[in-house]
């Protein structure tokens, strides 16, 4: 192929995926990975678990210097693209160093969504999105402590789980009518309230945030309604802003995310977007943007084989998962499904015990499903949903029969 010199800018999930998909390829051009941080490539679903409760024996270094150095792969921390000139098809370091490419990922990620009247607080406040968010949480998540969690997305109810395994006090205020809204059907919502509850966690669901305000050492959140939280620390985790400026000040077509096809190429076909700063064009003709890790490592797919001309697979259905209280969750399809059925017992008391599989129908149709401690069943899912399999409720729901067998 004639490309020369591909240029990675964000050194995380996808930059990280791009790379290993472009020399899995065969790509023998330049690569270079530049990123902001001074980190290598890590990976960031561990920061509001493992990173927090085993500090110590947890890795979650995506490739080292020397699988980078053996990649062939130039590697610029530390030192962020401040500018791109896509006419003459360079960017430009913060340093004000130049570099030109042939083809450009914008793998930039996003940025955790402010709260401005609590970061005017200046301290006991937090937000988690990269290494050092987590890691300035370990001495702050000690037990005894009051933790006020704002945000019961799955950030909100991971960082809920750590906190309680370190024996904090936790409230977790969520303004929306159920936790996890966005990601999760209600039948499961209120699994994850129950479970939430019962390791003594105090949800407070639909509640507005008056005001907040430091009284000392403490925190004072005010309700609506005028009732005073009193905490040691507040964390919050209301969702992220793609980094996007790269891309709107270099004309790009973007608005909230970076306007991409289904080939990953922006508005510039020699510029390509991948990841949580992507919103790609869908086969509904609508753009949507998908911020998993499953996500980013398809997208960065996407690019390195079309960037190489070759054929890229199929996608299969959006899947993620989610660690919340020694209990897996895994999710996969359409979690707007019309109607969910339950395989297994749905026992909420059972806690770390209970294991069932939720089937997601829409019009008699397998479009959605949902594992719970049951992740062997999630690659059966997967096909079910993929050829669009009738749902037959004798057959899927019999815990007797073997799910695998019922997999044709």
């Amino acid at each position: 192929m004639s490309v020369e010199t591909i240029v990675i800018v964000g050194a995380g999930q996808a930059g990280a995926s791009a790379i290993l998909e472009l020399r899995g390829n065969q790509y023998a051009g330049n690569i270079i990975l530049i990123g902001d941080e001074t980190h290598l490539p890590y990976e960031r679903p561990p920061l509001s678990k493992d990173v927090i409760l085993r500090p110590e024996e947890t890795k979650i270094e995506i490739l080292s210097e020397e699988k980078l150095a053996e990649l062939g792969v130039t590697t610029i921390r530390g030192n962020g693209v401040s500018k791109i000139n896509a006419e003459a098809h360079t960017v430009e370091l913060q340093n004000g160093e130049v570099i030109a490419y042939d083809k450009l990922l914008l793998a930039t990620g996003g940025a955790a969504r402010r709260l401005p009247n609590f970061d005017a607080l200046g301290k006991h406040v937090y937000t988690l999105r990269n290494l050092e968010d987590s890691q300035a949480l370990v001495p702050v998540l000690q037990a005894g402590r009051r933790i006020i969690l704002i945000g019961g997305g799955v950030i909100g109810l991971e960082l809920a789980s750590s906190a309680r395994f370190k024996d904090c006090q936790v409230t977790v205020i969520e303004m929306g009518p159920m936790v996890m809204g966005r990601s999760s059907p209600l039948i499961l919502s209120e699994f994850l309230l129950q479970q939430q509850l019962l390791a003594g966690v105090d949800v407070r669901l639909s509640t507005q945030i008056a005001d907040c305000k430091l009284d000392g050492e403490e925190i004072v959140v005010t309700l609506e309604g005028g009732e005073e939280l009193r905490a040691d620390a507040v964390i919050y985790g209301i969702g992220i802003i793609p980094n996007a400026q790269l891309a709107v000040e270099a004309g790009l077509d973007a608005d909230f995310a970076v306007h991409v096809n289904e080939n990953c190429q922006t508005s510039n076909p020699d510029i390509y977007a991948a990841g949580d700063v992507a919103s790609q064009l869908r086969e509904c003709g609508n753009h949507r943007r998908v911020e998993t890790w499953e996500n980013a490592n398809l997208q960065a797919g996407i690019f390195a084989r079309h960037v190489m001309g070759v054929e890229h697979p199929v996608a299969n259905p959006a899947w993620f998962w989610t660690d919340q209280l020694d209990i897996n969750y895994q999710f996969v399809g359409d979690m707007s499904a019309a109607e969910w059925h339950v395989r297994g017992e749905m026992d909420a008391a059972k806690r770390s015990e209970s294991s069932f599989v939720l089937f997601g129908v829409t019009d008699g149709v397998i479009v959605g499903g949902i594992t719970v401690n049951s992740a062997k069943d999630m690659r059966h899912l997967k096909k079910l949903i993929a050829k669009q399999a009738a749902f037959e409720a004798d057959k899927y729901l019999d815990v007797s029969q073997d799910l695998r067998k019922l997999v044709k």
